[in-house]
């Protein structure tokens, strides 16, 4: 895809992988809308830009609100050629430690959120027989990975939903639909995922301390984008696998997790019968 003038809104812009993002698609001569809930945060990442661009906060999960916030972004320039649902909220809790508000949290941000934004956005987009639509999903939303009952929960949801958005909106209203499943990226989410109780896990998980740049991750999935890759994998080692495994050896996968979910349950019943 060209992105010389081309109008992308990001959201979750202010950190990671949606930050990294708009360096890169503001070094093709993209022009970004910038949305996040920290203004400040998010006019830093603005100033940093080459090219022009829109820093409009707001709350992912008020839905009343963002009528007039898709308004505002079409505005800007008059269209929008591609919105990249980015904003998230991981989990690390077990299921049988984990207060129901905590589903609903999660899910509201992770998948309701972008659900809403990309179906008021749409109708301008099938107007114009043009646009791009990406989600950020994750290796969760192929593999029930431990800890996170709640996040591959809404990952798996979205991407069902962007699957047959593909199916609805490729053939004759010419969008293109990208599902993009991270592993482990060197960004604040294992910090500020949820822990059983709704507060936040406050720690950085080994895998995320070691996993891939920021920047790396946007260059990959620029490069599936450009590809026409619906389904962009950007993983490595375990993670890959275990993407892989959901369609080449599903038993082996479900075994794997199963081992290690296992192990995590068992530690947790010894720790409270101390």
């Amino acid at each position: 895809m060209e992105y010389t003038g081309k109008v992308i809104w990001i959201t979750g812009a202010s950190s990671g992988i949606g930050e990294a993002l708009a360096e890169a698609l503001a070094a093709q001569g993209a022009l970004l809308i910038l949305s996040g809930r920290r203004t400040d945060a998010l006019q830093a990442v603005a100033d940093r830009l080459p090219t022009p661009s829109l820093v409009l906060p707001f709350e992912t999960t008020d839905k009343d609100a963002l009528p007039a916030i898709v308004e505002q972004a079409i505005a800007w320039q008059g269209h929008v050629d591609g919105l990249v649902n980015n904003a998230g909220i991981s989990q690390r809790a077990l299921a049988i430690d984990s207060a129901l508000a905590v589903y609903d949290q999660i899910i509201a941000v992770d998948l309701l959120a972008p659900i809403w934004l990309t179906q008021l956005l749409l109708p301008h987009m099938a107007a114009r027989k043009s646009g791009l639509i990406v989600g950020i999903s994750s290796v969760a939303g192929r593999a029930g990975v431990p800890l996170r009952t709640a996040y591959c929960a809404a990952k798996h949801g979205l991407i069902g939903y962007l699957d047959a958005l593909r199916a609805e909106t490729e053939v004759h209203y010419g969008l293109k639909v990208h599902t993009v499943l991270p592993g482990s990226i060197r960004t604040q989410v294992s910090a500020n995922a949820l822990a059983g109780d709704g507060s936040a896990h406050g720690k950085t998980d080994s895998a995320i301390a070691n996993g891939m740049d920021p920047a790396e991750c946007a260059a990959q999935i620029l490069a599936g984008i450009a590809a026409g890759q619906a389904e962009i994998l950007v993983a490595e080692g375990m993670e890959e696998m275990l993407a892989q495994l959901r369609f080449s050896d599903p038993r082996k996968l479900f075994d794997t997790l199963a081992a290690m979910g296992g192990q995590m349950a068992a530690q947790r019943d010894a720790a409270l019968a101390e």
